[in-house]
């Protein structure tokens, strides 16, 4: 088993949210659906899956900071979409403390835990065990005209959706499978042995916590088939560059009826030829004629929004000072940037005799 902070290239001190992040970069890169056929990307694809169901779980976590591979045993190592598993030791002989604290079970407490920090143990409460689909994460480039008044963008990919032949619970009626008898829905048994107990898929509904008699033809049993979609994402104004937008249970859909992951969308803003973006405030570059900033005079710009103003430029103005215009910046929480005008000048190469002369007469006189 390779090492699983190499895998997701994060190191032992990353946060939860940190090791989320680097799992959801890596799951985009090498999704078997980007690379058709190619089982390079498919081991790399499973690799990563088994790095972050380690990294995930404290417990796990804990047990391979120690330990090492030998922490989950020959055959017994960690596996994608296998939920939260109590026993972080694997086969290698040691099983998840198990307290009886008045009926209440240690294990619901990590769980809860667990979705404090964002994460899915795959246990469910209602009855079945229903797996979280997969988040998905999109990139969306715009202008920054487009950040300024807001844009609506539409995407298109493929994923796993719900069945509509089953509703989604893979039965071949399309109503929901009986609940297992055996693990009672949990989707895991447990043995006990004094202090010490271990926890392992349920033999009777392989870990789904439901028994299917007989599957929906369309999607096998699943649940979930894959499509392409589209998604129109609106993108607010004022948004900034690198900003994620969450569109909740827009991901993909999880097996058997469960919750869809969310889909998120980075944004990043091509650079504008004009205006250079600070916060909620814009700078741009004006040319003024030497005269004007020594006499003073009026200039009129275009701001983000195509809307013209004049401009009044004191007399003895010098370069690279900025006269800022109030309210003709970006548009940000509680109101709008302002925009800076940036001074410069340009100094002709050839001139006139009059202008020479007007020149020579203005040197001589300063």
């Amino acid at each position: 088993m390779k090492n699983p902070y190499e895998v997701l290239g994060v190191s032992k001190n990353a946060t939860g949210a940190e090791i989320k992040s680097a799992y959801r970069k890596m799951v985009m890169t090498c999704h078997p659906d980007k690379h058709p056929g190619d089982k390079s990307a498919e081991e790399k694809f499973k690799e990563v899956n088994n790095a972050f169901d380690i990294l995930k779980d404290p417990q796990k976590k804990a047990a391979y900071d120690r330990f090492g591979d030998a922490a989950f045993g020959a055959g017994n190592g960690a596996s994608a979409g296998s939920g939260f598993n109590a026993n972080p030791f694997g086969g290698g002989g040691f099983g998840g403390f198990e307290f009886n604290m008045g009926g209440f079970d240690m294990s619901d407490m990590m769980d809860e835990v667990l979705k404090g920090f964002g994460f899915e143990t795959g246990r469910s409460r209602a009855g079945g065990r229903a797996a979280s689909g997969r988040d998905m994460l999109h990139d969306i480039v715009i202008d920054l005209k487009d950040a300024y008044f807001g844009t609506t963008q539409t995407v298109k990919f493929s994923s796993n959706t719900a069945c509509e032949k089953c509703n989604g619970h893979g039965t071949r009626d399309g109503k929901p499978a009986e609940v297992c008898k055996t693990c009672r829905g949990t989707g895991t048994v447990r043995t006990r042995g004094g202090f010490f107990a271990t926890e392992r898929p349920c033999p009777d509904c392989g870990g789904i916590g439901r028994m299917i008699k007989e599957k929906c033809d369309a999607c096998h049993g699943s649940g979930v088939v894959n499509k392409n979609r589209s998604i129109d994402v609106k993108i607010p104004s004022g948004v900034t560059d690198g900003a994620r937008l969450r569109m909740p249970g827009m991901g993909e859909a999880a097996p058997f009826g469960g919750r869809s992951g969310d889909f998120y969308i980075d944004i990043h803003i091509r650079p504008h030829p004009l205006f250079q973006r600070i916060g909620s405030d814009l700078i741009m570059r004006a040319n003024i004629s030497f005269a004007t900033l020594a006499l003073g005079g009026e200039i009129e710009i275009t701001t983000i929004s195509d809307k013209k103003l004049s401009v009044k430029i004191p007399s003895g103005t010098p370069i690279g000072d900025r006269l800022r215009v109030r309210s003709a910046g970006m548009p940000a929480h509680g109101g709008t940037g302002d925009l800076y005008i940036e001074i410069a000048t340009t100094v002709p190469s050839k001139l006139s005799r009059a202008q020479k002369r007007a020149l020579e007469e203005f040197s001589q006189a300063s």
